[in-house]
């Protein structure tokens, strides 16, 4: 069967964003829950610090998803609205306060994210080892993801989170390799498809994760290669979603991609293998994160 066409992006300036990108606004007393909750456990959250759009969906659903390592990145993406600058100490108590929040709002399913740390020697893997290892402790029911920077490579980093066994090994591309100079700048396109290659060399048990974001400024030709890519990595879960520009000093956004472009993505994708494929304009490596696990769970178990 033939798979159905992609077309090349036309530029597009709206200064308005398209209704299918408005996300509903955050409130109602279970957001506010979520909110005390992270406060009180001194916690950071990337719905935060990354202003998601989907913050107000997740948050009543008591569901967050945890930036450990601090809240002050030592990269500055181009993409990214993360704090850039000197970054916080280390705390040691951050795995305890972290098992504290996930018992309290009583999460099946938890994602812990960091900043870049590339001024630690393993660049925070241990701290991301830590917490997966008190969380085993705390709630052995809570199944565990991970979305993790590339550490710069440095040695033995990848291999102390891998050992320490998460549910899900997440590690974002973010762009297509031609945008990585003005996207990604302390990154490398092929060091990432390498990292999450070792991760399933490691332990092939693992579900291994990936995500692109579109309306950088892709041609639809260089996403089907980032697909072919992590296919040819091992990797079991795609997400791809539309870019929004944080500020006016970040990327531009090239153009809004609309909801049929990224329903033919996802079909195309579904056909090169990916046992799960989430994308629409608002897909964000996190959101629903638990419930697609369980799909992504019951589709491995499928072709066994």
């Amino acid at each position: 069967m033939a798979l159905p066409a992609l077309h090349a992006p036309r530029p597009e300036h709206r200064a308005e964003k398209p209704a299918w990108l408005r996300a509903r606004a955050p409130a109602g007393a279970a957001f506010e829950d979520t909110r005390s909750l992270v406060r009180r456990h001194g916690l950071n959250t990337v719905c935060e610090e990354a202003a998601c759009p989907n913050i107000g969906d997740c948050w009543s659903k008591r569901h967050a998803t945890v930036m450990i390592l601090g809240s002050v990145c030592t990269r500055a993406c181009a993409f990214c609205n993360v704090a850039t600058g000197r970054p916080d100490a280390l705390d040691p108590h951050e795995p305890d306060r972290l098992a504290e929040a996930v018992g309290e709002l009583g999460l099946a399913h938890v994602v812990i994210t960091s900043v870049d740390r590339d001024d630690l020697p393993d660049g925070g893997a241990a701290q991301f080892a830590r917490c997966i290892r008190r969380l085993r402790e705390t709630a052995p029911a809570t199944t565990v993801e991970v979305l993790t920077p590339d550490f710069r490579n440095k040695p033995g980093a990848v291999e102390t989170v891998a050992d320490a066994r998460p549910d899900v090994y997440n590690h974002n591309l973010e762009t297509v390799p031609r945008l990585y100079a003005d996207v990604r700048p302390g990154a490398r396109y092929y060091g990432s498809l390498r990292l999450l290659e070792r991760v399933k060399e490691r332990n092939p048990s693992v579900f291994t994760k990936s995500g692109i974001m579109v309306g950088l400024g892709e041609e639809p030709a260089e996403v089907l290669q980032v697909m072919d890519d992590l296919r040819a990595a091992g990797v079991d879960f795609l997400t791809i979603g539309q870019y929004l520009r944080p500020t006016p000093k970040h990327h531009p956004v090239a153009r809004h991609v609309t909801p049929e472009e990224f329903g033919r993505y996802a079909t195309v994708a579904r056909a090169k293998g990916f046992l799960m494929v989430s994308a629409t304009p608002l897909t964000r490596s996190s959101h629903h994160a638990g419930r697609d696990f369980e799909e992504l769970r019951r589709r491995a178990a499928a072709k066994i």
